[in-house]
This record gives structure tokens, C-alpha cells and sequence, in this order.
């Protein structure tokens, strides 16, 4: 069990440490994984949490489905537009804590030039001192956006009246933060 008012600071997140992945389903019969392999971030909060800011960049041209060819469409004009827009951002309105294990973070989520609101529950996995002194925390969590309502809508229907991509895509984020001195 944790009490989160003693995690107040600031922290950066350690990209090489973490995971902001995805799973879409492919002609709605199997998933494909993905993530980004770029992004960086900042958490700052207050001993009592209201005041809590929290600060993610992607790379979209990371996109890593382990397939050159779909990276390669996820980059283009039909999903992602890497060029014109080569980053998705989260900026968080409010995080409180839900339990002593539990973070709720509502925030601004942009794609493609869309910005919508979303609510992430985190799960809490422990704070450790890595072998050079820093303080390091874990969080864990998941949420379900449609990529339609950010502009990404190609698609392509099939022969048994199915569709290639999911609307619905799974986002999951595994975040070591590291405090800041």
C-alpha cells in the first residue's frame, strides 16, 4: 500500500525504462502490438496532489510494429501523418489519487491535431533507488480510445462485411519515473 504524498516532486520519465504501447485488432480476428519508441515526459505534484501536471511527447514516426511495410502506412497520410504531424501529446487536467494503490489521471490527449479528453487509471508498483541513488516510481495503466474520433479513419471493409482495423485501439502505458534532485 502506498501514500502518495510521499512521491510529491518532480520526475522525469526514463524512456529507455518504459512502454507506451497498443493493440489494434486486424480483421477483427487477432491483435497486433505496437509502440512508440520515442517519447518523453515530465510529473510534478504537490504533497496533497492537487496540484498534479503531468506532461507526455511522442515521436509519431517511432511507430515499431515489428513490420516495415504497416510502420510505413501507420506513418503515412492514412493514419498518423508523421510529417505534418510528427507528435501526439497528453497533458494531464487533474490527477487524484482513487486508493492507496490507484491513480485517476484525466488529461488532453492530441492526434493528428485532435484533442480529446481522456481518463487513465494508474496502478502503483513500487518506488526503488537504483544503483546510482536515484529514486525511481512505477506505474502502470490502460484505456481504450476510438482512433476515429483523432482523424484516423482509413479503412478497408472485407468480404465477410468485417473491417481491417478496429475502430476501438487498447493504449498501455508502463512508466518508470525518476525523481529529479
Amino acid at each position: 500500500m502506498s501514500d502518495f504524498s510521499k512521491y510529491a516532486g518532480n520526475y522525469t520519465i526514463d524512456s529507455d525504462h518504459s512502454e507506451l504501447g497498443f493493440t489494434a485488432r486486424h480483421a477483427m480476428i487477432t491483435k497486433v502490438r505496437g509502440n512508440f519508441d520515442e517519447f518523453s515526459g515530465t510529473v510534478s505534484a504537490n504533497e496533497d496532489f492537487s496540484n498534479v501536471s503531468i506532461n507526455v511527447e511522442i515521436n509519431t514516426g517511432s511507430i515499431n510494429t515489428n513490420n516495415t511495410d504497416r510502420d510505413n502506412h501507420l506513418r503515412s497520410g492514412d493514419f498518423f501523418e508523421t510529417e505534418a504531424h510528427p507528435q501526439i501529446t497528453f497533458v494531464s487536467n487533474e490527477a487524484k489519487p482513487l486508493d492507496e494503490d490507484t491513480l485517476r489521471v484525466t488529461g488532453d490527449l492530441t492526434i493528428k491535431g485532435v484533442t480529446k479528453q481522456i481518463t487513465i487509471d494508474f496502478d502503483f508498483n513500487g518506488e526503488a533507488t537504483d544503483p546510482w541513488g536515484q529514486t525511481r516510481v512505477g506505474f502502470e495503466g490502460e484505456t481504450t480510445i476510438n482512433r476515429r474520433d483523432f482523424g484516423l479513419t482509413w479503412q478497408t471493409k472485407l468480404d465477410n462485411g468485417g473491417v481491417l482495423v478496429s475502430e476501438k485501439i487498447g493504449l498501455k502505458f508502463d512508466l518508470s519515473l525518476v525523481k529529479q534532485q
